[in-house]
């Protein structure tokens, strides 16, 4: 007789159909953490696997469009790049907004690539 729990995986699906980026990347952060099942437990990852369907009918207003910067900077003399919302949507889709706003509300630990490779988004 063995004790070792047999483990499964979850499937968490979020709807973002007529919601901000923000308020779906927070609930997509929290299930990717596990928070929103009894067994969360901090140090562990949980075996969820959280899918974003309908990026494309997001509601994303004009002015945070053009208001939205993303920037890196390289550390050399002139390495600072920005690119706005609408660029980087026009560029990878609407789903990359989410998954980055996604990338920045997770905690900054060993378990962030972990938790990020569960993400799924589809348009």
């Amino acid at each position: 007789m063995t004790d070792v729990k047999a483990k499964t995986e979850k499937k968490y699906e979020v709807d973002a159909a007529g919601k901000s980026v923000g308020r779906v990347a927070t609930e997509v952060a929290k299930a990717l953490m596990g928070k929103n099942f009894p067994d969360y437990t901090p140090n562990i990852i949980s075996l969820v696997k959280v899918t974003v369907v309908n990026a494309k009918k997001m509601r994303i207003t004009e002015k945070k469009r053009l208001g939205k910067k993303y920037t890196q900077y390289s550390g050399h003399p002139g390495g600072l790049k920005t690119e706005t919302l609408s660029s980087l949507i026009g560029r990878k889709g609407p789903g990359e907004a989410v998954r980055k706003a996604v990338y920045r509300m997770m905690p900054r630990n060993t378990m962030h690539t972990g938790r990020m490779k569960r993400l799924i988004i589809t348009d």
